[in-house]
């Protein structure tokens, strides 16, 4: 179960009373029409729904524990910091995060106002309400199976390496290295690539706030450069930088206040915006209106569908950062699961209520995807924009919600720095980086600081691209969500296959259901992999083509031919740091 300290500080019996006094929500309507939402919600009823989605997830994990100790019950050391020194590893990191700290890491990344917000676009140009409503309970079951294995995983290897060092332990001793090494890889650059795609993302609003503020693209507004936008971006970078250079208790603090913004906001905006709306749509166009009109030359209803999964599949990922947060985490081989699980399960929950919320508000779907509307084609930004302004004549609430959305994704770019400086810090800690030296360094305040700011320039790096062709970009963003699925995947296909026979879990296991679970997600993996390479316009020019399967196969080509120039010859997997 969650720690003591955890579950005396969240049900705090005085907190409890003040809250079941003032959580409440009131709706009225005046004579004239004017719809008033008054909202009393404070933090610690947020932390008393986190605590009580915690405690069921942590009952199926007691269904599944098994008699297995790694260390005397008599030993006064944390059960993840006896586990990693089992794995070789000494201790370097401080371990000061608690299940709910870990589970916010990952829900902060994940951040349903993030993906679901920034495409959208992709979910109304693929099949629309019908696309974005099943085709999220559809990625969102199977991300499930996912989620499990990894967790499974995650409670027998508790360490900040996370994928790479599971698949090295999983592919047995032959295959050891060149499984951790493409593991790797593929997890730390899909790492980049979201921190870059969350980030651009970031840059994007904020030029499309400023434009709504100062009078929307029809009426005069500031619309900003591509040069603009890539400084934005590189200002958000440098601010998650600066920020991940502060200890694990502070960055712990964000990281569930960054839990608790995202889950007001969804509640707030999911409710508001229908009810401000002075157009809304019916259920039956919210449950079953599917759009073909997308203008990309695709007729096939089931090959839209399946296109329009992605603002789904892209949405739930970066969950791996409860992973790589295991070392700071206390007991880390039982509550790095339950952040892995919890993040997921909450996060297909809140995201289908935000999904629903927002598309009662959708009405003409075409006018939303317009560039020639006056949020440039930005369409959340343009339901928030018309639903106060139609009925207030002003569009001030409609801003004040996108700098909700804002700020929730300010927190995941911020989260994912913190996940993609714990794997290069763990993937050069195991000399598998260029100058692995430099970036293992840890500095006084247990932060590895020269890992944060090389994720950081990466990342900026990457966005780059945008300036050349938007097109490049995006392929390279693609790696964001199918190049990160493989790294997750991998391990579980080792887990199924080569490890079947002798892999000893954890606190943490799913029993006889474990390769059944595994295969599932593997496939699901392997289907999405598929789907995400498919083309997603017709005629397929330069400029239409989807150059996924391009990024993929580049990448590919250059993890494997480094490892066979020169990797083979001195990268030999995990290595303990341990002296005897």
């Amino acid at each position: 179960m969650i720690n003591n300290d955890l579950h005396t500080y969240i049900h705090n019996e005085n907190l409890v009373k003040d809250s079941q006094n003032i959580n409440s929500w009131s709706f009225y309507q005046s004579q004239n029409h004017t719809i008033t939402l008054t909202i009393h919600l404070l933090p610690c009823c947020l932390l008393n729904l986190f605590n009580q989605a915690l405690s069921w997830w942590s009952l199926v994990f007691n269904m599944t524990l098994q008699t297995h100790v790694v260390v005397d019950a008599s030993s006064s050391l944390d059960s993840g910091h006896a586990r990693l020194h089992e794995l070789g590893y000494k201790q370097e990191l401080k371990r000061d995060l608690s299940a709910i700290s870990n589970f916010a890491f990952s829900f902060s990344i994940i951040s349903i106002l993030t993906g679901v917000t920034t495409l959208y676009n992709t979910g109304l140009n693929y099949g629309g309400p019908f696309s974005m409503v099943y085709g999220w309970l559809i990625a969102g079951f199977f991300t499930m199976f996912v989620a499990l294995s990894m967790a499974e995983i995650c409670s027998a290897y508790p360490t900040s390496g996370g994928l790479y060092y599971w698949s090295a332990k999983l592919a047995g001793p032959n295959w050891a290295p060149f499984a951790s090494w493409i593991t790797g890889w593929f997890n730390i650059i899909g790492q980049w690539a979201v921190t870059t795609s969350v980030d651009f993302s970031l840059a994007q609003l904020i030029q499309v706030i400023v434009l709504l503020s100062t009078g929307g693209k029809n009426g005069g507004g500031y619309e900003a450069s591509k040069y603009v936008v890539i400084a934005i971006h590189g200002g958000i970078l440098l601010l998650h930088g600066i920020l991940n250079t502060l200890p694990i208790s502070v960055l712990s603090f964000f990281g569930q206040f960054a839990s608790i913004w995202n889950a007001i906001g969804v509640f707030v905006l999911m409710i508001l915006i229908p009810i401000v709306a002075t157009q809304r749509a019916s259920v039956k166009f919210v449950f079953t209106h599917f759009n073909t009109d997308n203008g990309a030359g695709i007729s096939s209803s089931p090959y839209i569908f399946l296109v329009g999964l992605l603002m789904a599949q892209y949405s739930l990922s970066g969950y791996d950062a409860s992973a790589h947060m295991t070392e700071e985490t206390k007991e880390a081989d039982k509550n790095g699961p339950k952040g892995i699980i919890s993040a997921v399960g909450i996060s297909i929950v809140l995201g289908f209520c935000y999904i629903l919320g927002i598309t009662f508000a959708v009405t003409n779907i075409p006018y939303l995807l317009s560039t020639d509307n006056d949020a440039g084609g930005y369409a959340i930004a343009q339901i928030f924009y018309m639903a106060f302004k139609d009925r207030y004549g002003h569009s001030i609430g409609g801003i004040i919600c996108l700098i909700i959305v804002a700020v929730a994704i300010f927190f995941c770019g911020m989260s994912s720095v913190t996940s993609n400086s714990r794997m290069a810090y763990a993937f050069s800690r195991d000399e598998a980086m260029p100058l692995s030296s430099l970036w293992r360094k840890v500095n006084k305040q247990e932060v590895p600081i020269n890992a944060v700011w090389l994720s950081v320039f990466i990342s900026f790096c990457m966005a780059l691209t945008s300036l050349g062709s938007m097109v490049a970009f995006q392929a390279m963003v693609s790696i964001a969500t199918i190049g990160l699925y493989i790294a997750y995947a991998l391990p579980i296909f080792f887990r199924v296959t080569l490890a079947a026979k002798y892999f000893d879990p954890g606190p943490f296991n799913l029993g006889p259901f474990g390769l059944i679970v595994g295969w599932v997600a593997v496939l699901w993996v392997v289907t999405i992999s598929v789907l995400f390479s498919l083309p997603v316009s017709y005629p397929i020019t330069i400029e239409t083509l989807n150059y996924t399967p391009v990024a993929i196969g580049c990448l590919i080509i250059i993890i494997v031919s480094y490892w066979i120039i020169s990797g083979r010859r001195w990268f030999t997997g995990p290595i303990s740091n341990i002296k005897n």
